[in-house]
């Protein structure tokens, strides 16, 4: 009869496994961030410093991968925000709100980058798009509860011009820095909170 293992190194295997696939995780992150928005396999294991088999061991294939990925930065994302109380005055929860988005906004623009080559391909990263904007939606839809009243048309305005294509647009494309970015943002909420 062969004796069990100890609860210890099974507890000590467990530990060292999620070690791994939290570098993993990390690594990919941390490519990304530095401006690799298609990181392969194999840059993300050296990163990692651990072997190419051992990524694979963790993970089935990228889109496991990307779930992981995506699962951490709405973690860290969830612990950047602040929840903005509902009873301020109009002007101060649009301010409040537009300067956590310009925050987040920035925080998220590599991931979102990066995401945005490969969501076409990728139902997890799709799914993950999905999921921040119904976030976002919500965000919007319980902050500014009486001014949207029931009006989805309102809501999808305020949603889109929350989320990150707009947002690059002000940075990337028209070169904006990002006070003038948040700038356009409160004006562009004002304004639709302000329309009949």
């Amino acid at each position: 009869m062969t004796a069990s293992p100890s609860p210890q190194r099974v507890d000590g295997r467990t530990a060292r496994s999620e070690r791994t696939r939290n570098a993993i995780v990390d690594a990919q992150l941390q490519l990304i961030r530095e401006g690799d928005l298609r990181p392969t396999a194999d840059r993300i294991a050296k990163q990692a410093g651990v072997s190419l088999r051992a990524l694979w061991s963790h993970f089935a294939d990228m889109e496991a991968l990307f779930a992981a990925s995506g699962k951490r930065v709405l973690e860290l994302r969830d612990a950047a925000h602040k929840q903005i109380k509902p009873d301020r005055p109009l002007a101060e929860r649009i301010d409040a709100y537009c300067a956590q988005r310009a925050r987040l906004l920035e925080q998220i623009g590599p991931t979102a980058k990066a995401a945005a080559i490969k969501e076409p391909f990728s139902e997890t990263l799709q799914r993950y798009r999905k999921l921040h904007v119904a976030r976002v939606r919500d965000e919007l839809a319980t902050l500014f509860a009486p001014e949207i009243d029931g009006n989805d048309e309102l809501l999808n305005a305020l949603t889109a011009v929350s989320m990150w294509p707009t947002w690059s647009t002000w940075r990337e494309a028209m070169g904006m820095s990002v006070p003038a970015s948040r700038r356009a943002l409160v004006r562009t909420v004002t304004a639709l909170l302000a329309t009949p």
